[in-house]
Parts: structure tokens; sequence; C-alpha cells
């Protein structure tokens, strides 16, 4: 495992984290839950190019925006499948603690709408406006 990534996997399991970031010497780290960190990320120009992530959950749609983010590797401590193609159709290298066939809502209750929202998509900036429209629904429903 890349020094980065060892690092991050290191913060990811020793804080409350949900998601960090590496590079030498900087290091991103959120507690913030599902897309809503990479959203955040990509909407305020963090340059993430070359870096490596640690997260707790990968679906098909924090795939995406981990391509859209330049990121050169990802290791979750639950993928799904899907999103582990779509990391390495991109270049990105995935790895996982557990892949898994899809995302669970948070509910239990069917899949995660982010996946679901991005699974016959393959365009990264197609999958970004899908990703946005299902979070604006979410969002009015709460």
């Amino acid at each position: 495992m890349e020094q980065n990534l060892k690092k991050a996997l290191d913060l990811l399991n020793s804080g409350n984290y949900t998601c960090v970031a590496c590079k030498e010497e900087v290091v991103y780290t959120t507690t913030q839950r599902g897309v809503a960190p990479l959203l955040n990320w990509l909407d305020s120009k963090t340059d993430l190019k070359d870096f490596s992530a640690a997260d707790r959950v990968v679906g098909r749609g924090a795939a995406f925006l981990y391509c859209l983010l330049g990121v050169k590797e990802v290791y979750a401590l639950v993928m799904s499948r899907p999103a582990a193609e779509v990391l390495q159709s991109y270049g990105i290298l995935a790895d996982a603690g557990t892949f898994v066939e899809g995302i669970i809502n948070r509910t239990g209750t069917g899949p995660c709408p982010f996946e679901a929202a991005v699974m016959d998509i393959q365009d990264t900036q197609e999958a970004l406006n899908a990703i946005r429209m299902t979070r604006r629904q979410l969002l009015k429903s709460q």
C-alpha cells in the first residue's frame, strides 16, 4: 500500500472521519456523510489531483466524484463493484476491505439513491448533474 494511502487509512480508522485525502504533508479530513464532502471539495475547487483517499463507503456516485476530483487511488472500507469499475475505467486504483454488489440507503430499505441515480451513466459530468439533482430532491423531502 502506497504511503499516502496508508496515512489516509490510518487517519480514517483512528478518528471519527468519514473520508480522508492525503498527498505528502497535505491532509483533508471530513466527518460529513455520503457524497456531501466530495461535492463540497469539488465546489470549493479543492485540488485533490494525485491524492490518495480513504473512505468509509464508496458507491458508484462517489466514484464519479472521485474521478472529477482527480485522485489517483481510493480505498474504502466498503465499496460497490460498480464503483470499482468506474474508478478503474478512469485509471484510478480501487481497493476495499469489502466489495459488495450495491450500496444500501441509510434506512436499509433499498439502494443508495446516488448509486441508483448514476447506474446507467458513463460520463462524469452527466453523473455530477444526476447527483446534484438527486441531492436537491432528497433535501426537499426532509
